[in-house]
């Protein structure tokens, strides 16, 4: 896409925050602008209570980067408004970013002071690139470490992501890919499953069985349709009525009930049991309503097939950010550094790799100066991957896919205790070289 084409819907150009062209129309000014720069994205600490975080949204990245172009509508909006002048506005008409990045697969596991992205280029395109690369970064990595403690929770069960009217509506797509690279099953956003492959699944609301004029009304129209292998609705009135009609109208082959409200794990053992009573042994029991990770531990024992999971993770289970930074770090070569207190950076560009046991389990994180490695040890994995250069993402990046199976490795290698629910310290130490 150039800057001729006026009003693309796909442009992400004006994700840019005003102070960002403050900064750049000030080093154009001062000759500072062309000075050859590294950035780096980390988080200073985790949410309260978590142990690890999980890297989402680097695809959606790239992505991005690919489209970032000043259209001639965005142009003339910055002219009228004034936040730039001439010369800056010509600058901004033919912006492409040439530079590169380097950082953690996503489904990588990160930790406070990770080096999770790492962009070198001039300070002109790089600094423009803070408030897209921290949007999407921060958001996709709150809702995946969310999802990972909730598919980590269900031991196995499949969960299904429905938080569509929870989030705005191209969150919603957003939240629903990164649920899935953590271990989510499906979701229920159609443009999800569209954009990214992901399976999609859903069953009907309480407004179904409202509208007709009785719930086996309602539950043979959905039969009819959808054939026996569907979820029905129990709930609307009377949960025993329900499933006893339910079993009526489908047989005893039908797929699933779901259950929405009311004490999940109380009506889960009454509905299996009034299942199994009716022959309907196969059918599986869905259950729906305000969960979250410490909701579906607790319904561990319970006899529940699948979960149903809307607000909390796409609001990242009182996450809803993984308070990840974007800090120049390198300037010319010169390591730079923020002192300030409580939020000091450390200066000059860094790597980082994972140390384990020859057991598999993870040991430290290092962080360390990209031209003073440590000495090697046999079971080190390095963490960052090459994902762009001169402005072209690399051949061959992770997939989908990839980043789920990326993530399973990845929690199978914390210590036990990392995998607690329970507010706790980082699964694994930081230590800076």
């Amino acid at each position: 896409m150039s800057s001729s084409a006026s009003g693309s819907s796909t442009s992400t150009a004006l994700l840019t925050d005003h102070y960002e062209l403050t900064m750049l129309a000030s080093a154009l000014r001062d000759g500072t602008a062309e000075r050859e720069c590294v950035f780096e994205v980390f988080a200073r600490r985790l949410p309260a209570g978590r142990r690890y975080g999980v890297v989402a949204g680097t695809q959606r990245i790239l992505d991005a980067i690919a489209d970032f172009r000043f259209t001639d509508a965005e142009l003339a909006q910055l002219e009228q408004t004034a936040v730039v002048d001439s010369a800056t506005l010509d600058w901004l008409a033919d912006y492409r970013f040439t530079g590169d990045i380097d950082g953690y697969p996503e489904g990588e596991l990160y930790f406070p002071g990770s080096p999770i992205l790492t962009v070198r280029g001039t300070f002109a395109e790089s600094v423009l690139l803070e408030t897209l690369v921290l949007s999407i970064l921060n958001y996709d990595s709150a809702v995946a470490s969310a999802a990972a403690r909730m598919s980590a929770a269900a031991n196995g069960r499949p969960i299904i992501e429905m938080g569509g009217r929870r989030a705005h509506e191209y969150a919603a797509v957003a939240a629903a890919r990164a649920a899935y690279l953590a271990g989510f099953a499906t979701t229920s956003n159609l443009e999800a499953g569209r954009r990214y492959g992901i399976p999609t699944r859903g069953t009907v609301a309480h407004a179904f069985i409202l509208l007709h004029d009785t719930e086996e009304a309602a539950f043979r129209a959905q039969i009819e349709k959808m054939g026996t292998d569907t979820t029905l609705l129990v709930d609307t009135y009377d949960i025993t009525r329900g499933i006893e009609t339910a079993v009526r109208v489908a047989g005893p082959e039908l797929g699933a009930i779901r259950i929405d409200s009311g004490d999940l794990g109380v009506l889960a053992r009454q509905a299996r049991e009034q299942l199994d009573a009716l022959g309907a042994k196969d059918t599986r029991i869905v259950v729906s309503g305000d969960l979250d990770e410490h909701a579906i531990a607790a319904l561990r024992a319970e006899p529940v097939d699948a979960y149903g999971v809307g607000t909390s993770v796409v609001t990242g289970s009182g996450a809803p950010t993984a308070g990840m930074v974007y800090k120049l770090v390198e300037v010319n070569g010169r390591p730079v550094a923020k002192r300030s207190e409580h939020k000091a950076s450390r200066g000059g560009r860094k790597a980082a790799l994972r140390r384990h046991k020859p057991t598999g389990t993870a040991l430290e994180e290092i962080v360390y100066p990209v031209n003073n490695p440590p000495e090697p040890e046999e079971h080190d994995k390095q963490l960052q991957i090459p994902l762009m250069r001169a402005g072209q993402p690399v051949d061959d990046l992770p997939t989908l896919e990839d980043a789920r199976q990326r993530l399973r490795h990845g929690l199978v290698s914390l210590p036990w205790e990392g995998l607690k629910l329970s507010s706790g310290d980082p699964a694994i130490p930081t230590t800076f070289l």
